[in-house]
């Protein structure tokens, strides 16, 4: 008996997508870095900012997946990324707010509320945003240089599906407007 589309599992999270331009200038971080670090670069379309990563989740499910995040209520913000760091564990060079937003704190913590009553299972983590930007990159603990900051204005979040080349955004949720 096949599997019917609907029942396969889809690696999916929810993430906050930066407009062209905004992933562009985070892009720009790309090109010092990787002459410092090596690695692959990621391609400035894919660069986001993972909220929850949920895994993979049958796509019959993707409803209940709209539906808890329909039920978030969250008030839009600027998040603005200044710092360039590198995890060793696993080779990225990403990037970083050196503050963390009130309002992006409380989206996530909604986010892991509603999806655990919709019964999805994710992990369950400390939150630290980032933008991955270079693969396979090697670096020591020493500082990376300063970048010049890109901020973004998070208006809304997405659910994107991970597919094996590229990441298709399934849906948008939109945030309060905000005073800037």
């Amino acid at each position: 008996m096949r599997d019917s589309p609907d029942i396969r599992p889809a690696k999916v999270f929810f993430a906050l997508w930066p407009s062209a331009a905004e992933g562009n200038h985070l892009a720009a971080w790309q090109t010092p870095l990787k002459n410092l670090c090596g690695g692959r670069a990621m391609r400035s379309e894919t660069l986001h900012n993972t909220l929850v990563f949920i895994g993979n989740v049958e796509q019959s499910r993707f409803e209940a997946l709209q539906l808890a995040a329909q039920e978030v209520s969250g008030e839009g913000f600027e998040m603005c990324f200044d710092q360039a760091r590198y995890w060793g564990h696993n080779h990225i060079v990403y990037a970083a707010p050196g503050h963390l937003p009130q309002q992006l704190a409380q989206l996530v913590s909604a986010l892991e509320q509603r999806l655990t009553r919709h019964h999805f299972i994710f992990e369950m983590r400390d939150y630290k945003p980032h933008v991955t930007l270079l693969r396979n990159a090697h670096w020591t603990d020493a500082p990376l240089p300063a970048m010049q900051p890109v901020c973004w204005q998070a208006e809304n979040f997405a659910l994107v599906q991970s597919l094996p080349e590229e990441y298709r955004v399934l849906a948008r949720f939109p945030l309060q407007p905000y005073g800037g």
